[in-house]
C-alpha cells in the first residue's frame, strides 16, 4: 500500500474572510440591488424603476441606525455591511460592534451605521437579507459543532450550497465552528458511488485499479473514495486512498470500518447525520463527520435595523 500522504489535520481548514474575492461579493450585491430597484429577473421590466418611497423623504437628510439581534445568534457577514452601503451611495460609514463568529443574545448590537438617510433605507433590506441568512447557517453549525465538543471528530460541510452563494455559505459554516470540505470539483479527487458505477469499479480488483489510477494521474491532490459497504474498504485501502467516506453506515458498521482502516486513511462518515446521532458518532474514533444540514436546513435569524 502506498505511504499515507495526508493526516486529518491537513483537512481541518476554514475559509477566512480574506479568502473571499471582493469582486465576487460586489457582483452578488449588485444583483441584489437591481432586483430591488429595477426588477431584475422579471421578463418584463417595470416602467418605473428606483426607490419610489425614498423620493418622499426629506432631501439631504442624514441618519444613524443600529443593527440589533432580535434573537440569540452567531454573527456572520459583518464585513458585507460596508460593501452593501457603498453599492447604494457614498458617505455611509459602518462601525461593527462584534466580529464574525461571536455568540450574541437578543438585544445585542452588531453594528452602527450613519450616512445619507435615503442610502441607508435603500440598502436596509438587502443588507439584512445577507446577514440574517449567514447568521442562520453559522448558528445552526454552532449547535452541531457543540455536539462534538467532547470528541476529536471534526464537523465538515458539503457542496450542498445555493448556487452562486457557496463561498459565503461555507464561510458561515466555518464561523459556526465547522470545517470546510472541498470547495468545488477542482481541489480534490472525489470518487463517489456514481463515479465507481460508471467505471464498473464498485468492488474488488477493479476498484483498487481505479483508485490507483486516480493516485497516478492526480497525485498532487487528496484522493477520497466513497464506500457504502464494508467489503469495499480493503480494495480502497490497498490503492492508497487518503480519505474513505463511509456513506450511510450504521453505528456498528462505522465502528467496524474504523477498526479495519486503523489509521491507514482518514475516515469520514456521511448520510443521515442529525442532532440525535452526532454525539454517538463522535465517540467512534472517526476523523470527520460531514453534513450539509446547517446550510440547507438552517433558518434565517432575526436582525433588525433600528433608527437612532
Amino acid at each position: 500500500m502506498p505511504a499515507r500522504s495526508y493526516r486529518a489535520e491537513d483537512f481541518k481548514t476554514r475559509l477566512a474572510w480574506t479568502d473571499i474575492d471582493p469582486d465576487y461579493l460586489r457582483q452578488l450585491i449588485g444583483l441584489a440591488k437591481i432586483e430591488d430597484l429595477a426588477g431584475a429577473g422579471l421578463a418584463e421590466r417595470p416602467a418605473r424603476i428606483g426607490d419610489v418611497t425614498s423620493a418622499l423623504m426629506p432631501e439631504g437628510a442624514k441618519g444613524r441606525a443600529k443593527l440589533v439581534a432580535r434573537v440569540p445568534l452567531v454573527a456572520c457577514g459583518l464585513e458585507l455591511i460596508q460593501l452593501v452601503v457603498e453599492a447604494y451611495g457614498e458617505g455611509c460609514r459602518c462601525e461593527t460592534a462584534v466580529t464574525d463568529g461571536t455568540d450574541l443574545l437578543s438585544g445585542d448590537v452588531l453594528a452602527l451605521l450613519e450616512g445619507p438617510s435615503a442610502t441607508l433605507l435603500q440598502a436596509e433590506r438587502v443588507l439584512l437579507n445577507f446577514l440574517q441568512h449567514l447568521a442562520g447557517i453559522a448558528s445552526l453549525t454552532r449547535e452541531y459543532a457543540d455536539l462534538l465538543c467532547d470528541s476529536s471528530t471534526a464537523l465538515l460541510d458539503t457542496r450542498k450550497t445555493l448556487p452562486g452563494y457557496r463561498v459565503l455559505q461555507k464561510y458561515a459554516f466555518a464561523c459556526g465552528g465547522g470545517y470546510n470540505h472541498r470547495i468545488g470539483l477542482f481541489d480534490r479527487v472525489m470518487l463517489k458511488d456514481n463515479h465507481l458505477a460508471v467505471s464498473g469499479a464498485t468492488g474488488g480488483e477493479r476498484l483498487t485499479e481505479t483508485v490507483a489510477l486516480a493516485r497516478k494521474l492526480c497525485g498532487d491532490l487528496p484522493i477520497e473514495v466513497e464506500v457504502d459497504r464494508l467489503e469495499q474498504v480493503a480494495p480502497v485501502l490497498e490503492a492508497g486512498a487518503d480519505i474513505i467516506l463511509l456513506d450511510n453506515f450504521s453505528v456498528e458498521e462505522l465502528r467496524e470500518a474504523v477498526h479495519l482502516i486503523d489509521g491507514r486513511a482518514c475516515t469520514e462518515a456521511s448520510g443521515g447525520i442529525t442532532h440525535n446521532t452526532l454525539p454517538k458518532l463522535g465517540q467512534l474514533g472517526l476523523d470527520f463527520i460531514s453534513t450539509g444540514a446547517p446550510v440547507h436546513q438552517s433558518t434565517w435569524k432575526d436582525i433588525g435595523m433600528d433608527w437612532l
